[in-house]
This record gives structure tokens, sequence and C-alpha cells, in this order.
């Protein structure tokens, strides 16, 4: 069977252990999660969960059906053939940086559109919102230009459905 990456975005109760009862569902039936993030809604009683894995189709099905039975899972929307905007945070954080390590870190920022957030003497923080595509590519064009000298904080992605275009 074939596998394919595969979104899923789901409604549930804010409350302590609900996340640990997700993720404990799916790692219990050897599903691996390539992402997952969690965020409290406009209404503070429900979370808003994004979660990116890679099945095949039967798998998936069987995924969304317990998602469901949850008692604490309000809404579960499978998002992958659905138009959506996602993006993911990064930090990459340089260290031993010397003047012309941060004269290029700064050209970096301006032209791929990063922001510095942090800086002193030897060690500059930059953020990174973009797709997970480009996010990889960020880590990767760092690495390449800071050799072993980067850290690395990456968070998961967040989606929404799309208005009028999609953007992944």
């Amino acid at each position: 069977m074939e596998t394919k990456k595969r979104w899923i975005s789901m409604y549930v109760e804010n409350q302590i252990g609900v996340l640990a009862k997700v993720s404990g569902l799916l790692s219990g039936k050897n599903y691996n999660l390539d992402t997952l993030t969690v965020g409290e809604t406009e209404d503070s009683t429900v979370s808003r969960m994004t979660i990116g894995l890679t099945m095949d189709d039967v798998t998936f099905e069987q995924v969304i059906k317990q998602l469901n039975r949850c008692v604490e899972v309000i809404k579960v929307v499978d998002f992958t053939d659905v138009p959506i905007h996602k993006r993911e945070l990064l930090f990459i954080k340089v260290s031993s940086c010397h003047e012309k390590d941060k004269e290029e870190i700064f050209r970096i920022a301006q032209t791929f559109d990063l922001k510095i957030i942090d800086y002193d003497k030897n060690t500059v923080l930059i953020q990174c919102i973009k797709t997970e595509q480009g996010v990889n590519e960020m880590i990767a064009l760092f690495r390449r230009s800071f050799v072993n000298r980067i850290e690395v904080v990456r968070g998961g992605s967040v989606a929404i459905e799309a208005i009028s275009v999609s953007e992944r």
C-alpha cells in the first residue's frame, strides 16, 4: 500500500491530559506522528491540534475513526486534500560568530524575510516562519554556512483552511 503525507486538524476539549490521550492513542497503535501542535482557540474551553502523519489510506481511515471515538474530541477534519495555509516556526541560534558571520546572517535574514530576535557579541538568534519545505531549506542553508555552530529548535506545523488560495 502506498503511503503519503496526511494532515488532520482537530478541535478538542481544552483539558489536562487530552494531548497525552490523543498522542498515546496514536503511539499505542504504532502510528508515527511527523508533527503535532496544539494551542487554545478563540474559545478558551477548546484547543486545536494540527497533526501530520505519513501512512496509507486504510490505516489513515482507522486513525480518523479512533480519534472520532475519543470523548474529548469535538471535531476531526482531514486536511490532506483540502486547500490550506500551513506554517512552521523555527529558531536558529548561530554561535561563535565573528563580525563577518554576523554580516552574513543579517544578509541572509534580509534576503529570506527572517527575523533577528536576539544577539550578543558572539551569538545570533534567528526566527523563521515558513512552510515545512522552507524551514528545511533554511536549516540546510545555515548548516552549510555555519558548520557545527547552529542550534535548531523547530515547532510543528499549524494549518487553517484556505479562503481563496492554497499554500502548502
